[in-house]
């Protein structure tokens, strides 16, 4: 198994960071300039068992994904599984949040693979945009949680 791994120091309380995700849907396209679209298709606000369709763009491709929400702490987790097909390749991911301490927490996401090296010799671009991309989900994350209103999120 082969997982992609982003953290990034966020100068705001873990509670800032989940409350941003409660609007996920509204603040997916600000999240990055690839982002296209996210809709909950059934549930919301990353309860267990909701699933989400997100459409982007990874390395020029259009990405149409569906998530399922796996486990959910309010302040702490959201997991996922992607839904076939991206599923036969990757079962999911999470995002982490871990306080530090005087207003500050640890944010970070993860991806897994399926077929660890295999899928590290065949899919080597891909990864690297992955890992790109969650490199600059993680900064843009950052900036927008520091430099807004957090009253307006």
């Amino acid at each position: 198994m082969l997982t992609l791994k982003n953290s990034v120091t966020i100068n705001q309380p873990p509670e800032v960071v989940f409350e941003w995700f409660t609007h996920f849907c509204e603040n997916y396209t600000s999240w990055h300039q690839d982002h296209i679209i996210a809709k909950w298709i059934r549930g919301k606000d990353f309860e267990k068992g909701s699933i989400l369709y997100a459409e982007e763009y990874l390395n020029g491709k259009l990405e149409k994904l569906s998530f399922e929400i796996t486990r959910f702490t309010k302040g702490e987790l959201i997991e996922y599984k992607l839904l076939f097909p991206h599923s036969i390749i990757s079962p999911g991911g999470a995002f982490y949040v871990e306080p530090l301490g005087d207003n500050r927490c640890l944010f970070t996401a993860t991806l897994s693979f399926r077929f660890g090296c295999l899928f590290s010799k065949i899919a080597k671009k891909r990864i690297a945009s992955l890992r790109i991309h969650m490199k600059e989900e993680g900064e843009n994350l950052k900036s927008i949680l520091e430099n807004s209103n957090i009253n307006s999120l």
